[in-house]
């Protein structure tokens, strides 16, 4: 790589058009997520947010653009090789196995890597005490931990997480806000993350975005966008948190 060259971002997300079905969500949609960043994709409810990310992992029907994955094109990838390429996935619904114990849903999905079943338990210590336990049988944040938990088993490069604290007590979201934090800040892990209390995520992001209509209106850094107390009134609602 010469000197004006640039190094390839780990996630390009170029002129993306996809929805489901005939519907189109998200419309003409470009990114950049460097390698160690993170960043708060925001917006109303039913702007594109979650279809964004189901477009990532390769769920929805594309019908324009390109996804890249440190500078590969995995636009016509199956979502598990989107997986295998490293893409990890903590979906709304968070989607453990509820049947298999704590301990075989992270088993069950681990690939080698740093992240380990030791590492796993070392950071959520609630779910090791309950490792025997059925996924059906903890509650909504232990579920929670559960799904970041066996997301990273995987060792993926770039994380999303969409609405990780929808339902969890206040102490539960503090604890699930303060370990995305920790990773980015100490695991240099990158990540995308969908989450209705901007105020907190934008405290522990590099950039955000706004979407609306499943475009971007607006882009910048976290601190930048935490400052403009008028956009999120705008874009989110005073309600926002």
């Amino acid at each position: 790589m010469t000197d004006t060259e640039t190094a390839p971002a780990l996630l390009e997300v170029e002129d993306l058009v996809s929805g489901y079905g005939e519907a189109i969500v998200v419309d003409r949609l470009s990114l950049r997520l460097d390698a160690g960043q993170s960043m708060a994709v925001l917006g109303r409810n039913g702007v594109g947010k979650t279809t964004l990310l189901n477009s990532i992992i390769g769920v929805t029907q594309r019908r324009a653009g390109r996804i890249l994955l440190a500078g590969r094109d995995v636009t016509l990838l199956a979502p598990e090789r989107r997986a295998q390429a490293g893409i990890g996935w903590v979906p709304q619904e968070r989607n453990i196995f509820r049947s298999l114990t704590v301990e075989e849903n992270l088993t069950a999905v681990a690939q080698p890597g740093p992240w380990t079943l030791e590492r796993a338990y070392a950071l959520f210590p609630r779910i090791k005490q309950r490792r025997s336990n059925l996924g059906g049988q903890l509650s909504g944040g232990e579920q929670q931990m559960l799904a970041i938990a066996r997301a990273l088993m995987l060792n993926p490069t770039l994380m999303l997480l969409d609405e990780p604290t929808e339902g969890l007590a206040p102490i539960i979201i503090d604890e699930v806000m303060g370990t995305l934090a920790r990773l980015v800040r100490d695991e240099g892990l990158s990540m995308l993350v969908v989450e209705q209390h901007a105020r907190r995520l934008l405290a522990i992001t590099h950039q955000a975005i706004i979407l609306e209509r499943g475009r971007i209106v607006w882009s910048g850094a976290s601190a930048a966008l935490a400052a403009k107390p008028a956009v999120l009134a705008r874009y989110l609602g005073v309600g926002q948190r």
